[in-house]
């Protein structure tokens, strides 16, 4: 096969998959967005690879990271599908069945995640046999570039001087004027070129000239065939793969359109959250230093990170939503999101920080939150005196486990519909989420909860832990330097460094910062709301010309200061001070 019938015959089976993967989508609108091929097959790679790699994801990308991983999972299957393309060329049904495996694997994927029935089957059957039909069609059907390759007809090549077919030359034995052959001359009779008898000495014209002797035969050299296809065939393809690769991307992109309309952002906006029985405490004056570069001290929604496992947000209807508190109780309890609302509720500022968060990361934010106290739905359930652990349990499937008694010593452990002063945005867990002070949010922090289990460690690992994750995961005394930022260039004299700290449900007593391995110097800390949340920092250094390192450290309200000891995030949290080198003119 030349290089060009290759490229075609990837083009096809590219196209082929593209119809398969949009076609599903609309039937997707269906049964779910789950179900479609590319977030099924996603979701089960996410919750297969290797750790490291994940990691790896999630310090590349960032909250990235899902769009990271759709798009690698696409161009891996844009690269089998072009493979495919080529073998269907010389055996049809090698092609075929590839696509029908990669529709298998659709259908499986979709069908082991949390929650699924049969009919998520169907956008990945309804896709593999739509790809298949378009694979014939290019390979065997009206599209078939014919043929693979083409070879157009051998030009005429001009006859040489004394050649047989030369003017002049004795014809060759066996043509139509040698011996054996036909009479006629070039005239259609016996005459010679100017149509007089044929002279006595055998000259042409009879005039007596003389006749140079025939010249060797020249071989008419055949075209070679050229690497490509016949245009009209070419232009026929083309038009096929332009008209379904458009509908397969007007039919993916439209899939997605009609799944969101068919979401929650209607009935989030309908929602009117009740005024809060016991208010959050008014931010001091001060606590947002407001300088350049410095985040704020109130993370605001659409800045706030987002780290979870699903690929596509999960729309949860709050008038179907409900909560099961079961498992090591005494009375198993079901609420409703209208109990939620009717309940007393309650309003604290509290940080959420991720495990995966580097030193210095951002994967870190405060938020105003609203919500029931945990502690109280949990003693209505009556929990055995040996259920040390909660599992919260996602729509999606995906478990967190929390200890008992985070959730009832009193911190304001909340079972959150707020964010901010609204309803909790559909991609921090809207309708309801665990929001649990001093935790980090792989043991707390379930979004789209709908379980409650009471059991205990010794008999239950949630998601990560047999991922190499701590079963139990404090938060660290941490801080950051925000201001200025790596490699900034400053002009010498007075510089503002300033940054956040924090030690959830602990709280910070102090920040100290240092230059060059210096003396540590101590850095203002602004108010804060309460012992929940980050603090900001500042400090006043006079900076001269040169290079220079700055480091932070933060001691919590207990005296303990954080480690230099450099840690990776895996098993419970990274550890180290945050450094930051600058420039000064």
């Amino acid at each position: 096969m030349s290089t060009t019938s290759r490229r075609y015959a990837a083009l096809a089976g590219v196209t082929a998959a593209a119809v398969a993967i949009g076609s599903a989508e609309p039937v997707a609108v269906l049964t779910g967005p789950r179900s479609a091929p590319l977030v099924a097959v996603g979701g089960v790679v996410v919750d297969a690879v290797p750790e490291p790699l994940k990691q790896f994801a999630i310090d590349v990308f960032g909250t990235a990271d899902k769009i990271a991983l759709l798009t690698g999972t696409a161009l891996l299957l844009a690269g089998f599908a072009a493979l495919l393309g080529m073998l269907a060329v010389r055996w049809l049904a090698v092609g075929q069945a590839g696509i029908a495996a990669f529709g298998l694997v659709g259908v499986a994927a979709a069908l082991t995640r949390p929650g699924a029935d049969v009919f998520d089957a169907l956008p990945s059957l309804v896709g593999g046999a739509l790809g298949a039909l378009v694979l014939w069609l290019f390979i065997a059907g009206p599209f078939e570039l014919d043929p693979w390759p083409w070879t157009p007809p051998a030009p005429v090549s001009p006859a040489a001087p004394g050649s047989p077919a030369a003017p002049g030359s004795p014809a060759a034995p066996g043509s139509p004027a040698g011996p054996g052959g036909s009479s006629a001359g070039l005239g259609g009779s016996s005459a010679g070129l100017g149509g007089s008898p044929g002279a006595p000495d055998g000259s042409p014209g009879g005039a007596g000239e003389p006749v140079s002797p025939a010249g060797p035969p020249v071989p008419v050299t055949p075209a070679a065939p050229v690497e490509g296809v016949d245009p009209e065939s070419r232009r026929r393809f083309l038009t096929g793969t332009g008209v379904l690769l458009g509908t397969a991307a007007v039919a993916g992109l439209g899939g997605r359109w009609l799944a969101g309309r068919r979401g929650v952002s209607a009935a989030r906006d309908a929602i009117r959250l009740p005024a809060p029985a016991v208010p959050a405490p008014a931010v001091p004056a001060g606590a947002d230093l407001s300088l350049a570069q410095l985040a704020p001290y109130v993370t605001p929604n659409s800045g706030f990170y987002r780290i979870d496992t699903a690929l596509v947000v999960p729309q949860v209807n709050p008038d179907t939503w409900r909560l099961r508190i079961h498992g090591r109780v005494g009375t198993e309890r079901t609420y409703s999101y209208a109990d939620l609302l009717a309940r007393p509720l309650v309003e604290r500022y509290v940080t959420l920080a991720c495990v995966s968060n580097e030193v210095g990361g951002d994967l870190i934010g405060n938020a105003r939150w609203l919500g029931v106290p945990l502690r109280e739905l949990l003693d209505e359930v009556q929990p055995d005196e040996d259920a040390d652990q909660v599992v919260g349990r996602s729509v999606d499937g995906w478990t967190c486990g929390t200890p008992t008694a985070a959730l009832r010593d009193g911190r304001d452990a909340l079972l959150a519909i707020g964010m901010n002063g609204e309803p909790l945005p559909v991609q921090h867990g809207f309708p309801v989420r665990m929001v649990v002070p001093g935790l980090y949010g792989y043991v707390s922090a379930c979004k789209w909860v709908t379980e409650l289990e009471l059991t205990r460690f010794a008999d239950f690992d949630a998601y990560w832990v047999p991922r190499g994750w701590s079963a139990q995961g404090p938060i660290k005394t941490q801080s950051r330097i925000d201001a200025p930022r790596r490699r900034n260039r400053l002009t010498a004299g007075p510089v503002t460094v300033a940054g956040v700290a924090w030690a959830q449900h602990r709280g910070i007593s102090r920040v100290e910062v240092r230059v060059d391995d210096g003396p540590w110097q101590e850095a203002e800390l602004a108010p804060t709301v309460s012992v929940d949340t980050w603090v900001q920092w500042s400090w006043r250094w006079d900076a001269t010309p040169g290079e220079h390192r700055l480091q932070v450290r933060a001691t919590d309200a207990t005296g303990e200061t954080q480690t230099e000891r450099t840690q990776s995030v895996a098993p419970d949290g990274a550890t180290g001070y945050h450094t930051v080198t600058v420039n000064v003119r």
